[in-house]
Order: structure tokens, then C-alpha cells, then sequence
């Protein structure tokens, strides 16, 4: 255990409760709530959209009009869209509409050639979309727009889905919290004065205001999970490799392991459209991932746990998530005579030494204070932090904030990073032993809801959950499952074992039927 980042962890602790009740008052005045939905389309899953479309009973443009209406109402409370395409997606819709009306093809070619045709969907601006903004957050690239679409994005239009538009993100996607200087903060569609997360905010949010029904996000330290929790809607990491990530900005050539952290997966508010969406994304490696074979809950060992550990140092996980976890288990146990246990992996205890010295170890990440054409205009970090106080710098705090943890290693001695590496592997083969193909983990998204604007400054210790299944190199699978007495929604992750996706995409979509989904914002049972 590293004395240093340890104490560094419990002095966040305590700055947390220190400023809780500052957070509290500053935001007791109420936000502007999310619009109420009036359009019955969004109520379908991108299934049941692509069927209906297919067979005529909605037409591709009246499902589009519908998410560009729904944008619309809520773009200027929640600030999560940055660049919206609803011209050029009602001519693509009119082409769909047109190519169905001719019957030029059967519904079975459509089904399978095509298989979301017709269908919105939205896409976080690191995943370039040709001739759509690409500045993902930064002052210095203001203007920047793709000049092709990435990997999956292009499968994603071969299947017949249409791009509506392009969501927000933090600087470069260097935090947990979606806020830059640029287009400014996003908020959470289920209380306003609360962060989306990130760095998929801004998807995260749109879909959990109903204003897109899937999209496209990455993770690389709980960048789809924590935000999907966070706005009440499913997101999948999928194991590393599988899918393509040609095209995310920023992109790391200098480190091979960036590769394996790194990944591009589907956010959903109905867990249904996971498994298809995951299928057409993965290409030719689809049949690795077996997305066909019908999943038996009744046959799989589902293992939980509540937390990584008790430590005063890291961020403890709220009574709410881990109740969730047990009924979970439960419901499942009860429902299919599953075998359930309570896992104990004690060596997830070190998970915010092993995985901070595995995720700042890595080469090449953009850094944006240093000019490598004219060093002389490279600029001081910690001259950039003052500034930044001030409202001065052209890097968002959070981006600062990032590059001081890199600075300091997350104050992780160098010469222990092996170390660290070393027991990252270990834990990754136990788990996969444990694992195997038939076998799930209900496991903590991260430790509380969604905190107020901010907040998450005080809270980073508790990304070790999700960055611990990035560092691990497994596929996992947010799932919603009710609101706390606030009203926020609750979740947590579902990790299965390297190229067992259709495990916890399985699990995913059973929890749907036993617990419930997503659910509107201002419509939740606490």
C-alpha cells in the first residue's frame, strides 16, 4: 500500500465531508427540472423502432422528428448536444422511408443486412463523425470537424442507423465530471443541479432525457458506466479489441496497452438494444463474442460484492447501492434457482494503487501544456492551475487537475509501478479462473449517485470501481435498478470474463424484466 496516495485519498475524504454541507447550500435553491416527454416514439427501443419501420406502421422521419423535437426541449436545460445534424438525418430518414415504400427489399434482408435502419442515434464527439465537430472540449482545437467517420461509427450507418448528433465531453475526456471551456457544464436530466459525469455526459444525459434512444461512447476509466449509472440508462463495456476505436480522439500510437484499456461500446435506455447493437459493432469479430448462443441465467454462478473493502481513505459505497446489489441477487436467485455468492477478492482492496499506477503509466496521452515545435512556449502546470482559479487558463481545471495527478504519478513512487503491474496481471488471471465462461459479477458502477455540480473533485477516489474492470481488461455492463430517496438513480455493473459480453448483456436484460429499467425523469418510484 502506497502511504502517500493513501493519505492523499483520506484527505479528500475529509475535504468531502468538510464541503458537503457547501454543496449543499449552494445548490439548495431548485434548477430548472428536465421537460416533460410528450412524444410516444420514444417510449420504443431501437428494436421495436427498426421492426416498426421496417414494416411500415412508423415511418424513419417520424421517428426522427420526434428525437429532433425532443432535443430541442431539453438541449437548453441540460447543454449536452454539441453540434445537432437534424437536416441532413430527415433527408437520410426520407431515402429510408422511400427504399421501404419501393420493396425493393424483403423484411429478412432488411432485418439482417440492416438491422437498425431508420433508427436516431446520437455519438460522443471523440467519435469522429465525418464533417461533424470534433474539438471534444478543447479551446485549442475550436473548429476542428472529422474528416472521416470512425470504425464504429461506420458500422454503425451500415446497419442502417442515422447520426442526429453529437454529444458533449470533457476536455480531451480527462474527467469524470462532462465540463469544458468550450460549450460549458451538462447537467443530469434527473436533477439539473447535479453533473452527468463523463466523460460520456453528454450521451449519458441525452438518452437518459429520452432525447436519443442509443449512442456510441467510450470508456477508459469508467467513462460509459459511471455516467450511464449516473443518468438511469445501460451502457456496455465490451471486452478490449473487439470493437474498433480508429477514429476516437485522442488516440495513443506510443503505448501498446492503450489498446487494451480503451474501448468504444453502446449506451441504451432499453437493455434489449445492447446485444444487436454490441453485434453490429464488433464487425468481423462479432462470432467471437458468441451474441447468438441463448444465455440460461439458471446455469450461471453470479457472484457479487458490495465494495472493494473498507478503507477510510476511499470514497465509501452508499447503503442504497449496495441494498440494490443484494435484491439484485437475490430476484435472480429466486427467479431462476441461480447459484449466488458473495465473492471475496481481497486484492480488489488495492484497486486505487493498482489501477492509478496502470492508468498513469501509460505513454503518449496528449498533453496540451507542452509544445513540441517551440519549447519556449510550453507553459508551467502549476502557473496554469493559478490561472485557472482566475478563470484565465485556456485548459479547463479538470484537464489540469489530470495532468497534476500525471505530474505526481498519482503519487505513486516510479519504481513501484511494476509492482503494481504485476498485481493487476494476478488479479486478472484469478478473476478469469473465477469467471470462466459461465459465471457474472454484480459489482459497485461507482460508490454514490450522481453529486452536485463539482462534487466529483472531492469523490475521485470512487472511480476505482469502474477503472479497476478497464485495467483488468473485461467486458461489463451497467445496469439501472431504482432510485434513491432523493431520486437518483442507482445501478451497478455486471463484469463477466474476456469475450463473455453476451454474459452480462444476458444478465442485463433479465434485471430489466425483474427490477425494472430506465424510467423517465420526474416518473421515479424512490
Amino acid at each position: 500500500m502506497e502511504v502517500l496516495l493513501r493519505l492523499c485519498a483520506a484527505v479528500q475524504s475529509l475535504v468531502r465531508l468538510l464541503t458537503g454541507p457547501l454543496f449543499w447550500l449552494i445548490n439548495l435553491r431548485p434548477a430548472p427540472p428536465c421537460p416533460p416527454i410528450k412524444e410516444p416514439l420514444v417510449f420504443m427501443s431501437a428494436t421495436e423502432l427498426a421492426r416498426s419501420i421496417r414494416t411500415g406502421q412508423v415511418t424513419s422521419r417520424s421517428v426522427v422528428q420526434a428525437y429532433a423535437r425532443r432535443i430541442t426541449e431539453v438541449n437548453p436545460v441540460l447543454n449536452c448536444i454539441v453540434e445537432a445534424r437534424i437536416a441532413a438525418a430527415l433527408e437520410e430518414a426520407d431515402a429510408v422511408d422511400q427504399l421501404i415504400a419501393s420493396g425493393q427489399k424483403t423484411l429478412e434482408q432488411m432485418e439482417k443486412e440492416t438491422p437498425f435502419l431508420g433508427v436516431p442515434f446520437t455519438v460522443k464527439e471523440s467519435c469522429s463523425v465525418k464533417g461533424m465537430s470534433y474539438v471534444v472540449g478543447s479551446v485549442g482545437r475550436k473548429g476542428r470537424r472529422a474528416e472521416r467517420d470512425g470504425g464504429a461509427v461506420a458500422y454503425m450507418k451500415k446497419a442502417g442507423a442515422i447520426v442526429l448528433a453529437i454529444t458533449t465531453t470533457p476536455e480531451l475526456c480527462l474527467s469524470w465530471e462532462t465540463n469544458n471551456l468550450v460549450i460549458g457544464s451538462t447537467s443530469n436530466p434527473y436533477d439539473t443541479r447535479r453533473t452527468s459525469g463523463g466523460s460520456s455526459g453528454g450521451e449519458a444525459a441525452i438518452i437518459g432525457a429520452a432525447g436519443s434512444v442509443i449512442g456510441l461512447a467510450s470508456d477508459i476509466a469508467g467513462s460509459i458506466r459511471i455516467p450511464a449509472m449516473y443518468n438511469g440508462i445501460y451502457g456496455h463495456k465490451p471486452t478490449p479489441g473487439i470493437i474498433p476505436i480508429t477514429g476516437h480522439y485522442p488516440y495513443v500510437d506510443e503505448d501498446p496497452n492503450f489498446l487494451k484499456y480503451l474501448v468504444i461500446g453502446p449506451m441504451a435506455r432499453y437493455a434489449e438494444d445492447l446485444r444487436p447493437m454490441v453485434k453490429v459493432l464488433s464487425g468481423e469479430n462479432a462470432a467471437k463474442l458468441r451474441l447468438d448462443e441463448k444465455v440460461d441465467i439458471s446455469k450461471l454462478r453470479i457472484y457479487y460484492m458490495e465494495d472493494a473493502g473498507f478503507s477510510m481513505a476511499v470514497l465509501p459505497v452508499d447503503k442504497s447501492i449496495k441494498k440494490c446489489i443484494r435484491h439484485s441477487a437475490e430476484a435472480l436467485r429466486k427467479e431462476h434457482n441461480a447459484y449466488v455468492e458473495k465473492a471475496k477478492l481481497k486484492e480488489f482492496g488495492q484497486s486505487l494503487e493498482i489501477s492509478s499506477a496502470v492508468f498513469f503509466g501509460m505513454d503518449g496521452i496528449p498533453d496540451l501544456l507542452n509544445n513540441p515545435y517551440n519549447p519556449k512556449q510550453s507553459l508551467n502546470l502549476y502557473v496554469e492551475i493559478l490561472k485557472s482559479c482566475f478563470g484565465l487558463s485556456k485548459l479547463a481545471f479538470s484537464t489540469l487537475a489530470f495532468y497534476f495527478l500525471r505530474d505526481v504519478n498519482c503519487f505513486i513512487p516510479k519504481r513501484k509501478f511494476q509492482h503494481y503491474l504485476a498485481k493487476n496481471e494476478a488479479l486478472s488471471k484469478k478473476l478469469n479462473l473465477l469467471l470462466g465462461d459461465d459465471a457474472v459479477l454484480l459489482y459497485p458502477t461507482h460508490p454514490t449517485p450522481a453529486g452536485f455540480h463539482n462534487e466529483m473533485y472531492v469523490k475521485t477516489s470512487g472511480v476505482l470501481y469502474a477503472m479497476a474492470i478497464n485495467t483488468l481488461g473485461l467486458p461489463s455492463t451497467q445496469v439501472p435498478v431504482g432510485f434513491n430517496s432523493q431520486g437518483l438513480p442507482l445501478g451497478f455493473q455486471v463484469v463477466a470474463g474476456p469475450n463473455q459480453d453476451r454474459l452480462s448483456i444476458a444478465v442485463a436484460e433479465e434485471l430489466q424484466r425483474l427490477m425494472g429499467g430506465w424510467t423517465p425523469p420526474g416518473a421515479c418510484v424512490m
